[in-house]
This record gives C-alpha cells, structure tokens and sequence, in this order.
C-alpha cells in the first residue's frame, strides 16, 4: 500500500474554520516535531508575530464542533487536552516554524505551504467546475421551457382536431412561426424566417 506524501499528510490536517483554511495547533506542532504545549508558549512569546489574521484561539462551539467531525478522543478525565486549541492560518504556520527555529520547523514549512498553494488551486478548479455545471443546468431549463411550449403546442393542436378544426400542416408551406409566432418570439429565434 502507498503511504501518503508529506503533502497529502498536511491537507489531511487542514480544516476550514471562520471560511479561513487553518491547521491546529497540536497537528502543526506534529509536523513541526514539538510538543503542543512548547508551540504555544513560543508563540505566546511572540505574540507581536500572530496577529489575528495569522492565528486565532477557538470559541468553545468551533472545539465541540471540529471534534465532532474529526473524531478525537474524550477530552474529560484524565489526559485530554484542557485549553482551547489555536488555529494557524498559512501565514500563521510559516511564522511559527520561523519562532521555532528548529531544522524540521524549517523543513516542514515547505510542505505546509505546498499543502495549502495545492488546496486553494483545487478550491478554483472546483469553483470553475461549478460555473460550467451552472451554465448547464440554465441551458436545461431553457430547454425544458421549449419543450413545455411544444408540447402546449401540441395538446392546442390535439384539441383544436378533436372539436373539428384542421390540423396545422407544416409541409404545405406554413413555417413553425407562421404556427406558433408567440412561442418563437419567445424563445428569441425566427425560426423560417430568413433575415
């Protein structure tokens, strides 16, 4: 079995918290070869260095919640952790291996920011998929709209051969304009017109 690179490590670890991508501060502490507790008593330190937009402590409903979806261990008892966790956003990271200054800090903060760089180009890739996939969809409404006037045409035309009016024959010189104007005008085309 293949192990994941460094890169598919980090992005495992990366989550989207206040619509910022971030990484927590036991993960980074991880992948940097501290313990959380040194992390974050370097950047306490350094607080200059973490402005909000850097690093950010996490309500209590954004810890129960992260929790929820990433499956970690009961925090009640004995061990677990007790304080709320810090989020590092890219910049945030790249700063703490900078406070840190260690080989592997230094090391790891290539990843990270590759990790990060490959998310936000697959975020793009996916939004302009989304933006095909909406052209599409509009497309097909419009398109379900003219089968809708066809087939109202249609049941008019049902009727009017059931109550004893001749049916409409295109093949004896009438264009579908001729039959249906309303329904071109509608759609913006002139069909058997020529212009």
């Amino acid at each position: 079995m293949k192990s994941a690179t460094p890169i598919e490590s980090i992005e495992a670890v990366i989550h989207t918290i206040r619509g910022e991508r971030v990484i927590l501060d036991a993960d980074l502490a991880e992948l940097y070869g501290v313990p959380t507790k040194a992390l974050n008593q370097a950047i306490k330190r350094n607080a200059e260095r973490f402005p909000q937009d850097f690093m950010f402590l996490l309500t209590q409903q954004e810890s129960t919640d992260l929790r929820s979806q990433i499956v970690t261990a009961n925090t009640g008892g004995r061990g677990g952790r007790r304080t709320l966790p810090y989020a590092f956003t890219e910049h945030g990271a790249i700063m703490a291996a900078n406070v840190l200054n260690s080989k592997r800090a230094v090391e790891m903060s290539v990843y990270v920011v590759r990790a990060f760089v490959r998310m936000r180009r697959v975020l793009v890739e996916h939004k302009d998929l989304a933006a095909r996939l909406d052209a599409v969809e509009r497309r097909m409404g419009e398109h379900d709209e003219s089968i809708k006037a066809i087939g109202a045409g249609r049941a008019r035309a049902h009727d009017a051969a059931a109550q004893g009016a001749p049916p409409d024959r295109f093949h004896e010189g009438r264009s579908i304009t001729q039959a249906w104007p309303g329904e071109c005008q509608r759609w913006g085309k002139n069909y058997g017109r020529s212009n």
